[in-house]
């Protein structure tokens, strides 16, 4: 150990002529405790929700789409697939159709989002199948009491209950993709209500029906040609990769989309919520670092005469500036790790026992989400003790530069 970190331990072990330096002390210690976990628990708070709405969102799509530009449709989508089906990272594919139509019930008449699906692939990509919460995914033909054949529909909770239907209704969906002039009547098709699906984001299970491939190429009148195609990747990570290599082999008039293109304004959001809120509450530690100023301002005044003494011994500027300059580095790092084991012991207990509920009929989850990543760690901890070091150097400057001659004249 180097005299001068020994004397600047020394320093702040020992007891003050004045107590309210070493008051001052703790609290500067305490400032940065609280800064740091607040840092800690806040951004893993926000990571948390980050990842619970991204894992919903890429659960009701795809992580990567292959379309043609303004949306005309794939016309041989099984040749498509067969180009790209030997990429790194896919897991599976499926074609799909989207398209807005109008939902009739015996209750209510409404607009949405109308998505025929292959089912058999499609719970390969999305978590359509998870997200059933009444009834069955069963898209296929569905016998009637009648004895009369109808395709099955899958409609999303909220908007089951808007219309006023349950298991076995008919539900009437209209499409106008054909309608070119005014007084023509639209495409209409019955089907079989046989679930219900929930996926936490309102604006799906309020807004969005599933039907076979075939019945939406019917209504919409597409013939074989599908709205694009769904990827699975085995890491949605590597969507730009994936989506990239895909432009490469298929060139125009092909348009590839990532989830995060789909979803990019939420998520850009939420990236700039998650930086402000990591500057904002550094501003704690902030207030801690001016307290650490006037800590080591008034331990310099206090130890006048012993930087004169050590300085006529032949203690160098330089040694006095360390050894002060530890003194604040002392502080920041034991309010670090404080803050860091107070942060990281929170968020564990959150995670495993849950003691923070939030109410369903507001949040997507009835519980506060946490994810604790090591960057964001490291980050808070860097900072944190940049904050705390830059703090101490004008106080060890001004030290250092003290006269021993004047420093012990009147001693």
């Amino acid at each position: 150990m180097s005299y001068e970190l020994f004397i600047a331990l020394r320093y702040l072990k020992s007891k003050r002529k004045t107590g309210f330096i070493s008051l001052i002390t703790y609290i500067s210690v305490a400032g940065v405790v609280i800064g740091v976990a607040a840092l800690i628990i806040v951004l893993s708070v926000m990571n948390g929700f980050e990842s619970e709405v991204r894992s919903r969102f890429i659960g009701v799509d795809a992580h990567v789409k292959v379309r043609t530009f303004h949306h005309k449709g794939l016309e041989n989508y099984q040749s498509v697939m067969k180009q790209i089906e030997n990429i790194p990272h896919i897991k599976a594919m499926s074609p799909y159709i989207a398209d807005k139509g109008l939902i009739l019930s015996k209750e209510e008449t409404t607009g949405l989002l109308i998505r025929g699906i292959d089912q058999n692939s499609a719970v390969k990509i999305n978590d359509l199948g998870k997200n059933i919460n009444f009834g069955k995914l069963d898209l296929g033909l569905v016998e009637t009491e009648s004895g009369r054949k109808l395709p099955g529909i899958v409609l999303g909770f909220h908007l089951a209950d808007r219309l006023a239907v349950t298991l076995g209704d008919k539900v009437t969906l209209a499409s106008f993709s054909g309608v070119k002039k005014f007084g023509q009547m639209p495409n209409m098709a019955q089907f079989i209500v046989t679930g219900y699906f929930e996926t936490g984001l309102y604006e799906f299970d309020d807004n969005l029906v599933y039907i076979s491939l075939s019945s939406a190429q019917k209504l919409f009148q597409m013939g074989d040609d599908v709205s694009g195609i769904g990827l699975r990747l085995d890491n949605y990570e590597h969507a730009g990769v994936v989506a990239d290599e895909i432009r490469n082999r298929l060139g125009y008039p092909y348009a590839v989309e990532t989830w995060f293109d789909l979803n990019k304004n939420l998520f850009a959001w939420m990236e700039i919520e998650k930086w402000a809120a990591f500057v904002i509450l550094s501003l704690i530690i902030m207030v801690a670092a001016f307290n650490i100023v006037s800590t080591l301002i008034m331990v310099t005044m206090e130890k006048t005469k012993d930087i004169g003494i050590l300085k006529s011994m032949g203690a160098t500027s330089a040694s006095i500036r360390r050894i002060f300059t530890f003194e604040g580095l002392f502080v920041g790092v034991v309010g670090t790790v404080v803050g860091s084991i107070i942060g990281y012991g929170l968020c564990w207990a959150q995670l495993k026992y849950k003691f923070f509920a939030l109410p369903m009929d507001v949040y997507i989850i009835n519980w506060l989400p946490i994810q604790m990543k090591w960057t964001d760690f490291t980050m808070i901890t860097v900072a944190s003790i940049v904050i705390t070091f830059i703090a101490s150097v004008y106080p060890a400057h001004k030290a250092a530069k003290l006269d021993p001659v004047a420093a012990i004249r009147y001693e």
